[in-house]
């Protein structure tokens, strides 16, 4: 199982990270050592003075593929969710700057959140208008749709199979809208998908 995961794929987070548009999708990768255990609290590295989050809809993969089309794209994943993807933001811009991999700062053990459940694509009606939001301490911080991104599910999955076959039980992180940023010890993280709670995270 990997989790893949897409960068600047809606334009105001683009533009509050003072990043340049993508022309195709950008990926990169996580292990599945960095699942955050359920229940377990996000602990902050001591390697890191910035950790931002980033929430984001999470696709899962069910069948087997290899350059899939545009197409037949919709039949890959059978089921969306929320994720966070946790971001040591001074590492990463660190990195940048030396046009170093951003693993370092983006692959770290418990740097992924996956919500508790995974909705059927069946009964979410229109995969492509996905209302989903993030609030830290009950306050709103992140509010996003999915017709905002810049590549839609579709293209992810026929662009990133180009690449590496996808396999059942993947997910495919699919981009955060604007609104990122640090968190402390105490926090408390809750996603919600159209309405509905997904996921719950305490930092440590």
């Amino acid at each position: 199982m990997k989790i893949i995961c897409i960068g600047r794929n809606y334009a105001e987070h683009a533009a509050e990270l003072n990043n340049v548009l993508p022309v195709e999708p950008m990926f990169f990768c996580k292990p599945d050592s960095a699942i955050l255990p359920k229940g377990i609290p996000f602990f902050i590295p001591d390697w890191t003075q910035n950790v931002q989050y980033e929430i984001e809809l999470v696709l899962r993969i069910n069948r087997l593929g290899k350059n899939i089309s545009e197409e037949f794209a919709p039949r890959y994943f059978d089921a969306i969710g929320l994720g966070i993807d946790w971001t040591a933001r001074d590492v990463q811009e660190e990195l940048k700057k030396k046009g170093m991999p951003w693993e370092k700062a983006k692959s770290f053990d418990g740097s992924a959140v996956l919500s508790d459940q995974f909705i059927a694509v069946e009964e979410i009606g229109n995969i492509h208008s996905i209302d989903f939001v993030l609030k830290k301490n009950d306050e709103l911080v992140q509010k996003g749709n999915s017709a905002q991104m810049i590549f839609s599910f579709s293209k992810i999955i026929a662009h990133v199979s180009k690449f590496m076959t996808l396999k059942i039980g993947d997910f495919i992180f699919t981009g955060t809208p604007a609104g990122v940023g640090p968190v402390v010890t105490g926090d408390i993280l809750e996603g919600e998908m159209e309405g509905k709670k997904m996921l719950r995270v305490k930092v440590k």
